[in-house]
């Protein structure tokens, strides 16, 4: 036996015994209003909050607020009149660096600190809600949790490739406290809550 296979059987047989796992506090957050908690941090953070009903109230907003003269990509066909709705796999991210607007899907929110969970099944491409100027993400508002436990609890038992929090613009600040929107992603950040139904169809 080389003294590399000694070392390793010696270490193996030198295990410490097994200890359980410290129990995990249940964290509680007191505000009875989730969507007003959110809406409260999100906005404190930068983002712009609406409420709506339709995805064509969520168009009208977009279009008031950013029009029509740049380059929109979304991932709800019913943009398809003002947006790019079919953005294949295989595209060179950098064809992206143009996007003006990107209108996606989020899957939850979490209302302590107005984060929004999206993952590779809700995005055409990974790099569209980083490389785009603006942002708009469309969720539940039944999706609001309360605390990012309860987050980590819904996905942690998903199966996705790629995940990521997003919390407001991206932004940047230096030591004299000069604050830079858009440092290293979107400019701004604009949130749809919406109502889902009991059978998790879409109003829209």
């Amino acid at each position: 036996m080389s003294s590399r296979d000694s070392i390793l059987a010696t270490v193996a047989r030198n295990q410490p015994a097994g200890l359980p796992l410290p129990v995990v506090p249940s964290f509680v957050l007191e505000e009875e209003d989730l969507v007003e908690k959110f809406t409260n941090v999100a906005v404190g953070i930068g983002s712009k909050v609406f409420r709506v009903k339709s995805l064509e109230e969520v168009k009208q907003v977009l279009l008031e607020e950013h029009g029509t003269s740049g380059r929109i990509i979304s991932s709800f066909p019913q943009f398809s009149a003002i947006a790019e709705t079919a953005i294949a796999p295989d595209v060179d991210p950098h064809s992206l660096a143009d996007v003006h607007l990107a209108v996606l899907p989020a899957q939850l929110g979490v209302a302590e600190n107005g984060a929004l969970w999206v993952t590779d099944a809700q995005l055409p491409l990974r790099v569209l809600p980083f490389i785009c100027q603006h942002l708009a993400l469309v969720v539940p508002q039944q999706s609001i949790v309360p605390l990012m436990q309860q987050a980590y609890e819904v996905i942690g038992v998903q199966d996705y490739g790629f995940g990521t929090f997003i919390a407001g613009p991206s932004k940047t600040a230096d030591i004299e406290q000069s604050l830079v929107l858009g440092a290293h992603g979107a400019r701004t950040l604009s949130i749809f809550l919406y109502y889902q139904t009991q059978d998790k169809r879409l109003i829209f």
